[in-house]
């Protein structure tokens, strides 16, 4: 019995539906970057201009579901913490990835959670693992770690086993 090997996964371009929708928002907003990612538009905003992003692509491009949103602590070429949401085009079968970097020293943001219900547990699980600020969020606390913690575990800073352990090495994972 002959065995099939896997293919690769094609890498296709967006939508056309999805590239108009980034020359509109392009024309409207500073974008501080745009980049075709596996048949996806990402896009890079400023925090000032990341809430009006969304809520242009929710209102009039309608963007109406939002599968994603995480927190991610890049270390080069400078420490940032970044806010990744992941909105989709359900009828179009386009998906948007808005991505917005934030200070270390201060990283707030605008919360989503009076755009999509489903930003609610999204951002308390970032600011639980990150640390990140949602402003205007109705009840921004920890999900799934003790209230008594007083550090954010998926910063690249939190170490991942004790001190006293020689056979794991920080530096491994980028810390």
């Amino acid at each position: 019995m002959a065995l099939n090997k896997p293919t690769p996964p094609i890498i296709q371009d967006p939508t056309p539906f999805a590239t108009e929708v980034i020359a509109q928002l392009s024309s409207k907003f500073s974008l501080l970057n745009q980049e075709n990612q596996y048949g996806s538009w990402a896009i890079q905003v400023s925090p000032a201009d990341y809430f009006s992003v969304v809520s242009d692509l929710k209102s009039r491009h309608h963007f109406t579901m939002l599968t994603d949103l995480c927190g991610v602590h890049y270390v080069e070429p400078e420490p940032v913490l970044a806010v990744v949401a992941h909105l989709h085009h359900l009828p179009e079968r386009s998906r948007v990835f808005v991505s917005v970097h934030l200070p270390m020293d201060d990283p707030s943001i605008d919360s989503l959670v009076s755009l999509y219900d489903a930003a609610n547990w999204m951002e308390r699980e970032t600011y639980d693992f990150f640390g990140i600020i949602f402003k205007g969020h109705p009840n921004l606390v920890r999900i799934l770690n003790e209230d008594s913690m007083t550090v954010f575990p998926l910063r690249k800073g939190f170490p991942l086993e004790d001190a006293t352990r020689e056979d794991k090495d920080d530096r491994m994972f980028g810390r």
